[in-house]
């Protein structure tokens, strides 16, 4: 795997999930199915809503697999209809969103045809911790 540049930088140590997060999501950029929105509702709350007409609530699957938030979708065929025209497509898909450290989901609801997911990000407080300078001893490593 080539590194991109903005991850060789010796000051950036272990972000090499980060890279690979980023080599994800760049391989999903381009399927536009279905269509969504992004908003910030505030500070700390974000809304994302998928346009996923046709599809019941037992149709979608909404789970957090590590950071990532997964929107899974798919129709049962019905097959005893006869279908003249089919212009609305009964097709699976997959959304996924990457979820940056500390950002919750928060719920979701599927009303009009819209699948929302709602996202908070809980107030921390910033936490400083002073490290004792010890003479003459070399820090111990944890073996994990």
């Amino acid at each position: 795997m080539n590194r991109t540049p903005y991850f060789n930088s010796p000051f950036l140590l272990g972000f090499e999930h980060l890279e690979r997060l980023l080599e994800r999501t760049a391989k999903t950029a381009g399927d536009s199915y279905p269509p969504y929105n992004i908003e910030q509702s505030d500070e700390n709350s974000l809304r994302i809503t998928l346009a996923v007409a046709g599809f019941s609530q037992e149709e979608l699957n909404v789970t957090v697999e590590g950071r990532q938030l997964v929107i899974r979708g798919k129709q049962s065929e019905n097959n005893d209809k006869n279908f003249l025209h089919r212009g609305i497509a009964a097709r699976q898909f997959q959304r996924a969103f990457v979820l940056a450290e500390g950002i919750e989901v928060a719920g979701a609801s599927l009303e009009h045809g819209l699948l929302s997911v709602e996202l908070a990000r809980p107030k921390t407080n910033t936490i400083v911790r002073n490290i004792e300078i010890k003479a003459g001893q070399t820090p111990k490593r944890s073996v994990s």
